[in-house]
């Protein structure tokens, strides 16, 4: 882990789960859902990470697979990756909703990212360079391509734009960031893709197509069946990969809140 001199730095509290290496950060409350039915993870059974839910198996658990969320914005996702890299994972799936900004791209369509374009806070404060382009550290991603490829999963692979404000993506922004190829735009991934660089962590991003924005009109698709079953298609990949266990047995809620400073 990169040595800096920050104030507040994430640590490992007396009480903090021992994590595995391998975590899956499911931006919305829906995929997360999906993912704790299809790894057989109880969603009663998590603990407490800020204002999201972290499942993982007790202590001693030969497989522990972890999942986290839901969270939204780069600031929140950099902060529960943070964590995550303090309490032992070392390699991070982002899973999330992007809007279609190539006219290509279309509601329903899945995207491997391997280069997430900046236009978000966070990064700044992680990066030396001025360089607007973050890319997917370590093997993550040939990785999830190779999983999605087994099951018969298309995808694009190419740019997204992150950006922190969701209600500022103008026309004239859209374009901008067409002229870069950029394929969609989401929240989080320039962010987990500098993060982990920073910290020597691999990470990869899988998005779902949940919107057009290509013609300057937003096109929602977030109740169509496509993008319903894109997400269970990702989500089984997702299980099928990294979660070959048994049943989880029962164990207590657990309330965690110690992030120390």
């Amino acid at each position: 882990m990169t040595s800096d001199k920050a104030i507040v730095r994430p640590v490992r509290g007396k009480n903090s789960p021992h994590l595995s290496d391998c975590a899956v950060m499911a931006a919305s409350e829906a995929d997360l859902r999906m993912l704790c039915s299809k790894m057989n993870l109880q969603e009663a059974n998590f603990t407490k990470l800020f204002m999201s839910r972290l499942y993982a198996a007790d202590e001693g658990q030969t497989e522990n697979f972890t999942i986290v969320g839901p969270f939204i914005g780069a600031a929140y996702a950099a902060m529960i990756m943070e964590t995550l890299i303090a309490w032992g994972v070392r390699k991070i799936l982002f899973l999330g909703w992007c809007g279609a900004v190539s006219p290509q791209v279309r509601i329903g369509d899945i995207i491997i990212p391997d280069c997430a374009l900046i236009d978000e806070g966070t990064s700044m404060s992680y990066k030396k360079d001025k360089n607007i382009c973050a890319l997917p550290p370590g093997s993550l991603t040939e990785s999830i391509k190779q999983a999605l490829g087994k099951n018969d999963i298309c995808f694009h692979t190419g740019s997204v734009w992150s950006t922190d404000a969701i209600y500022r993506e103008t026309c004239e922004k859209m374009r901008y960031y067409q002229n870069k190829n950029a394929l969609a735009v989401d929240m989080e991934l320039s962010a987990l893709f500098t993060v982990g660089s920073f910290r020597g962590v691999d990470v990869a991003g899988v998005l779902v197509v949940s919107d057009e924005l290509s013609t300057g009109k937003q096109v929602p698709g977030f109740s169509s069946k496509c993008f319903k079953k894109s997400r269970v298609d990702v989500c089984e990949a997702i299980s099928e990969t990294f979660a070959k266990r048994p049943l989880l047995p029962d164990f207590s809620v657990r309330f965690n809140n110690n992030f120390e400073f």
